[in-house]
């Protein structure tokens, strides 16, 4: 059993299979002994799911500029009210997108000022750095055919054009390049195979 308490986000494109994998890591986490919460973005507290329903609702009209500050308020209120208070108590805490996301999405994706997004996920997250980050590596194309395959209608994200979606990607890739505290895998594995590789990532940083 581990006593200290990590930070883990997991990040990547649409229908990469990141919450089934937040799911799969938050009940090994827990069978080691270790107290974990587990959130998303946008969303985890009441103020950041009402600001979700807005970023994500297929008929909001929303600018990008706009759309960058209304992640990094509901990234703010989160990391404020659950995300720290948790560390904090020595509570471990898995979040489902984090502050990569904005960098790949707005900055990659809408090609806003990858700068101007950093300084706003610095001012959101007080300086609150994930340990570990579980980057999910899989084409956009792959990605949205699974979100199609199953049963929910498309977001206002997921419901951007392809060259978008292939930017996302690209950015994320960027981003794990250049950050020791991220792990690539990749996403096309069987979804079991997937979970041993994300284990194996865990033991080899001591997380557990």
């Amino acid at each position: 059993m581990n006593n200290k308490s990590f930070f883990i986000t997991f990040e990547g494109p649409e229908g990469a299979g990141k919450s089934t994998q937040a799911g799969v890591v938050m009940e090994h986490l827990k069978s080691q002994g270790m107290d974990v919460v587990k959130t998303r973005e946008p969303g985890g507290v009441s103020i950041s799911e009402q600001l979700r329903e807005i970023l994500l609702n297929p008929s909001s009209t929303i600018s990008p500029r706009t759309e960058l500050l209304l992640y990094a308020a509901g990234r703010a209120q989160h990391t404020s009210e659950l995300i720290m208070p948790a560390l904090k108590a020595g509570k471990s805490v898995l979040c489902e997108r984090y502050t990569h996301a904005s960098l790949a999405y707005q900055g990659y994706g809408r090609q806003l000022d990858k700068d101007l997004v950093n300084m706003l996920n610095e001012v959101a997250t007080m300086g609150l750095k994930p340990d570990l980050t579980i980057m999910f590596n899989i084409s956009a194309e792959e990605g949205l055919g699974r979100v199609a395959s199953s049963d929910r209608t498309f977001d206002r994200l997921e419901s951007e054009n392809i060259e978008f979606h292939r930017r996302v990607r690209e950015g994320y890739l960027a981003l794990a390049a250049k950050d020791p505290n991220v792990e690539l895998v990749d996403a096309t594995l069987p979804e079991k195979e997937l979970s041993k590789e994300i284990i194996k990532i865990l033991k080899r940083r001591n997380i557990c």
